[in-house]
């Protein structure tokens, strides 16, 4: 595995290769993110990693100066993944210069749920993968279903700006409990760790609700969030979506969406300080 720093390394280095497959990460890998590797290894001829921890997608008061850094062991995790290149650019070489130039996605995608929660947050990570599209210059790009709505946002940004880059959502990866894999659970205590999987059941208490004929979508959501309160969880939010475009689907479009698996479950909620994000196609 060949590691780069620079986007002028990264540019000649990849002069050589004509279907780079790419995976942006901000490091503190885990199995998620190995996953999208081995997955990028026979769609493109080269694949490309990188790790950058994005402050343009952090909140003033979020967790940017203390988000884990691993830098070693991404390394050796990337390297017996099959990484081919890791570019790890410093903030100065990607951000030379305040980044004026930014990539606002439409309102009515990116400021409803993550959004309206992380005001900004869409605008900061359209920004970023942008300008690394621009330095790695792929074929296909990869990222997590975990992050269904960035998966999305960038989905569309792509078709929008007519990208010549394909961009694929790998499953979403589990612990054996059920727990969606994320960078942020090494922030669980123990104990918060156990208690961690009910955000993936309340996900699936809900699809077997609809399942069973439930269509009062707020009675429905309710349900569910009084019961992670009453665990001791603050939910921002456990909503039924259409999967086509976020929006809240009609009791009578839940029949047609329900045969079809035109739904996702989509839940953001915190366990003691740690917020944590997942979803359920349906």
């Amino acid at each position: 595995m060949k590691i780069i720093h620079t986007i002028a390394e990264l540019r000649t280095h990849l002069a050589a290769f004509k279907h780079p497959a790419f995976v942006p990460t901000m490091g503190n890998l885990h199995a998620g993110h190995l996953a999208l590797v081995r997955q990028a290894k026979p769609l493109g001829d080269v694949v490309v990693v990188s790790i950058f921890v994005n402050r343009l997608q952090f909140l003033p008061h979020e967790d940017f100066d203390t988000y884990p850094r691993t830098w070693e062991a991404d390394c050796q995790a990337l390297d017996a993944a099959g990484c081919d290149v890791l570019f790890a650019p410093s903030e100065k070489e990607l951000y030379p210069e305040p980044q004026a130039f930014t990539v606002q996605p439409p309102t009515d995608l990116a400021n409803m749920l993550e959004g309206h929660f992380r005001p900004g947050f869409f605008g900061g990570v359209c920004t970023v993968v942008m300008k690394l599209f621009a330095c790695v210059q792929p074929r296909v790009a990869l990222f997590g279903k975990k992050d269904y709505q960035q998966l999305m946002v960038i989905q569309r940004m792509a078709q929008q700006f007519a990208l010549p880059i394909e961009v694929i959502g790998g499953p979403t990866q589990r612990s054996d409990d059920g727990l969606a894999l994320s960078s942020r659970n090494n922030y669980l205590s123990p104990a918060e760790r156990v208690e961690a999987v009910q955000l993936s059941l309340a996900l699936k208490a809900m699809a077997q609700a609809l399942q069973a004929g439930a269509t009062i979508l707020p009675a429905l959501e309710a349900v569910a969030t009084e019961a992670l309160e009453a665990r001791g969880w603050k939910p921002d939010y456990l909503t039924v979506r259409q999967r086509s475009n976020l929006q809240t689907p009609s009791a009578a479009e839940l029949p047609s969406l329900l045969t079809h698996s035109g739904l996702v479950l989509l839940a953001a909620a915190r366990v003691g300080n740690t917020r944590l994000i997942d979803n359920l196609e349906i």
